[in-house]
C-alpha cells in the first residue's frame, strides 16, 4: 500500500508558501507522502487566505470541485488551513463543502492528531492562537520543483492593527523567531544549493529578538550566506530605519529591491487606515531610500476605494505615485473584511464604479511608470540569476535581477541556477530583454 499520500494547494502570500512548506514536514514526518497528483490524495490540504472576499470565494469554488473526488474515494480527507480557517472556524463545517479538517495558522504541530480525529469520521478543528509559536525547530520542506529561492518566517503575527486588515486576527500578536535558528536554516539552504532567500514577516522592520534588530538580523545573514542572494518582505513605512539601508547599500548580496506599501497617498485616508504614518512620513523614506541605496527598485501595495475616500484623496495617491516612480504595484479595490475595525467603524460608502474607475486609473498610471522604469534600464548590465526557460522560447531562460526585475535571454552557454551578467536591449511593462555578456 505504501505511505499515506498528501497533496498540498497554496493561495495567497509568501508566508502561506511557507507556512505549506513546515505543514508538509510535519505530516512527512507523521508518515504520510507528498504527491503532485490530486487524486492519489488520501489528504488533500488547501491553505488558505482571507484578505479579500474574493479568495475565499475562490477557495469555496475549489473545495465544490474537491468534493466530487469524495464520491469515488470514501476515505479521503479534506483539510482547510491557514487564515481562512481561522476566520471561519467552524462555519467551514456548516458549508456544503465536506471539509473534515480546520486549522490555524498557529496549530500546525497538531495536524496529525487532526487528521488522525477525521480519520474516525469526526470533524476536527484547531484554531488556537499563540503567543508564542514559530516553528523555528521545524525544518520546513521545500515543495515543487523550485530548488533555487526559499522562504524563511522570521516572525508571525501583527500588531499594527490597520483597520482594513484581518491578518492580526487570523494569525495573532507579533512574535519574533530566535536569530540564529534562521541564520542557521539559511545556512543549510545554502549547502543544499539554494541560490536565493528571503526573510519574511508582516513586518519585518519590527523583528526583535534579545539584541537582534532586523538590520542587525540582515547583516549577520548576509554575511552567513555569501554566496546567496538575500531578499526580504514585507516592510512597514514606520519602520523603515536608516540603520537597515545602510545594511543593504553596504551588502552587495542583499538583494536591492524593497517593497513598501503605501497603500494611499493622503494623509487623511492614512489616518483612517490607522497606518500610523503621514504622506510626508512615506516620502521621507523614499528619500532617504534612493540617497543610500541609490541602485534601488521600489514596489508597493495601493488600495483604492477606501472608506470615506474622496477625489481629492484619490488624486493624492496618483501624484505620490508620479513622485515615487514605483517600479512595480499590487493594486486592488477595497473590499471589506468581516471582522475588521474598518467593519465596525466606517460605512464602505464608495460605489463600486468609482472604485472601479479609481483602481483602473492607477493601474494606467503604473503601467505608465514600470515602462519608464525598465526604460532606463536599456543598456544597463545587470547580474540575472537563471530560473528557467522561457515561455516563449525553449532558446531563451528567464531569471530575476536583484532588483527584482524579470530577464529574458537568449540559453547561451549557461545553466539555470547560475548567475549570469545581460545586457539589456528591450522591454514591456513588465519584462526586460537582454542578451548574455
Amino acid at each position: 500500500m505504501g505511505n499515506p499520500k498528501l497533496y498540498i494547494e497554496t493561495y495567497g502570500c509568501q508566508m502561506n508558501t511557507n507556512d505549506s512548506e513546515v505543514v508538509a514536514s510535519v505530516l512527512c514526518n507523521s508518515g504520510f507522502e507528498v504527491t503532485e497528483t490530486i487524486e492519489e490524495a488520501s489528504l488533500i490540504i488547501l491553505n488558505t487566505c482571507a484578505v479579500r472576499d474574493h479568495a475565499e470565494n475562490k477557495i469555496f469554488q475549489r473545495l465544490i470541485v474537491i468534493k466530487k473526488l469524495k464520491t469515488t474515494n470514501h476515505d479521503l480527507l479534506v483539510g482547510v488551513i491557514g487564515c481562512m480557517a481561522e476566520r471561519l472556524k467552524e462555519q467551514l463545517f456548516e458549508r456544503n463543502v465536506k471539509v473534515d479538517i480546520v486549522c490555524g495558522p498557529d496549530s500546525y504541530r497538531k495536524i496529525p492528531e487532526l487528521v488522525a480525529i477525521a480519520g474516525k469520521n469526526n470533524q476536527a478543528i484547531n484554531v488556537h492562537l499563540s503567543d508564542s509559536e514559530t516553528y523555528s525547530d521545524i525544518s520546513p520542506m521545500h515543495l515543487g520543483h523550485n530548488r533555487l529561492s526559499a522562504f524563511i518566517s522570521i516572525m508571525r503575527g501583527c500588531d499594527n492593527f490597520c483597520t482594513y486588515c484581518i491578518v492580526p486576527y487570523t494569525r495573532g500578536r507579533e512574535r519574533s523567531r530566535d536569530a540564529q535558528s534562521i541564520i542557521e536554516e539559511a545556512k543549510n539552504l545554502e549547502k543544499n544549493g539554494f541560490k536565493e532567500v528571503t526573510l519574511l514577516g508582516q513586518n519585518v522592520n519590527s523583528y526583535n529578538h534579545e539584541d537582534f534588530t532586523f538590520p542587525k538580523l540582515m547583516e549577520a545573514v548576509a554575511q552567513a550566506v555569501p554566496s546567496m542572494r538575500v531578499r526580504f518582505t514585507t516592510s512597514h513605512p514606520k519602520d523603515l530605519s536608516n540603520d537597515l539601508l545602510v545594511v543593504m547599500a553596504a551588502n552587495n548580496n542583499i538583494c536591492k529591491n524593497i517593497h513598501l506599501p503605501v497603500q494611499s497617498g493622503s494623509t487623511n485616508v492614512l489616518e483612517l487606515m490607522n497606518r500610523k504614518y503621514t504622506r510626508e512620513w512615506y516620502l521621507d523614506r523614499i528619500a532617504a531610500i534612493k540617497q543610500i541605496v541609490p541602485d534601488v527598485t521600489l514596489s508597493t501595495d495601493i488600495l483604492s476605494g477606501f472608506c470615506n475616500e474622496t477625489e481629492e484623496d484619490h488624486q493624492d495617491t496618483l501624484s505620490l505615485m508620479k513622485t515615487v516612480g514605483f517600479d512595480t504595484a499590487f493594486m486592488f479595490k477595497y473590499s471589506v473584511r468581516p471582522g475588521t475595525l474598518a467593519e465596525k467603524r466606517f460605512e464602505d460608502n464608495i460605489p463600486e464604479d468609482i472604485k472601479l474607475r479609481r483602481l483602473n486609473e492607477i493601474i494606467n498610471l503604473q503601467n505608465e511608470l514600470s515602462s519608464l522604469s525598465n526604460e532606463a534600464d536599456i543598456d544597463k548590465t545587470f547580474e540575472v540569476l537563471v530560473e528557467g526557460i522561457s515561455k516563449k522560447s525553449k532558446e531563451e531562460y528567464y531569471g530575476r535581477t536583484s532588483q527584482n526585475k524579470v530577464v529574458v535571454f537568449p540559453k547561451g552557454d549557461a545553466k539555470i541556477g547560475d548567475f549570469v551578467n545581460v545586457k539589456i536591449k528591450g522591454f514591456t511593462s513588465a519584462t526586460l530583454m537582454g542578451e548574455n555578456i
